[in-house]
């Protein structure tokens, strides 16, 4: 039962992560609507291995940290809660440019090209590794074993369950973008909905303390 309520937890916040309208969306809804699903799906496929990254490097980092320090603890933990309430904030007071489209003049990219541009502006960003040193350590459960092959364990999961959410996302742009472009409401609406659900999940890791269940 307990393992039960921490997986739905677990992938109900990894899923409404997922759908937040950060920036590796904008960028993969806009390299869509700018040139088609096949160079999103490749803007997809590279921020998703750039995630990859950041998970390793919070695994190998957070290891010794967490299991030693409780204030590196809440400096990672309340600095990854800023982020998230920041993203919720700039979501939720969005004027519906999520879907705006992109600069005509703007350079077509090969699927390879668009791939590798994906991973490197997910790597340069250092909002998500700070995201990821803050959000898997909250659902590391001291009993099942290493903390790193946790973190590499369920941050993999996170960007596994991206991909076909992603997907979703580059086929609904692709199909979509009309109506989104002529109904500026609706976009308003939709990223204020997503930015309380962040604002919702960053208050919760605020409070959440070290090696406490997040059950």
């Amino acid at each position: 039962m307990q393992d039960t309520s921490f997986w739905l937890l677990f992938l109900s916040a990894a899923f409404a992560i997922n759908i937040s309208p950060g920036p590796d969306i904008v960028y993969i809804v806009s390299k869509t609507i700018a040139q088609g699903r096949k160079i999103g799906f490749a803007s997809s496929l590279g921020v998703s291995t750039g995630a990859l990254f950041h998970v390793f490097a919070a695994a190998l980092g957070l290891s010794a940290i967490l299991a030693t320090s409780a204030i590196a603890f809440s400096i990672v933990k309340y600095a990854g809660a800023a982020y998230l309430i920041y993203l919720g904030i700039k979501s939720f007071l969005s004027n519906g440019t999520t879907f705006e489209k992109t600069d005509k003049n703007e350079n077509i990219s090969t699927p390879w090209q668009a791939f590798r541009q994906g991973v490197m502006i997910d790597i340069l960003n250092p909002k998500v590794a700070i995201f990821f040193m803050a959000f898997l350590p909250q659902f590391i459960r001291p009993d099942y074993g290493s903390t790193t092959a946790q973190i590499i364990g369920l941050g993999a999961l996170v960007v596994l369950m991206a991909i076909p959410i992603e997907f979703a996302i580059v086929l609904t742009a692709s199909q979509t973008t009309s109506f989104f472009r002529q109904n500026r409401n609706f976009s308003i609406w939709l990223d204020r909905i997503l930015g309380s659900v962040l604002i919702g999940l960053a208050i919760r890791l605020a409070l959440i303390e070290r090696g406490a269940s997040p059950n």
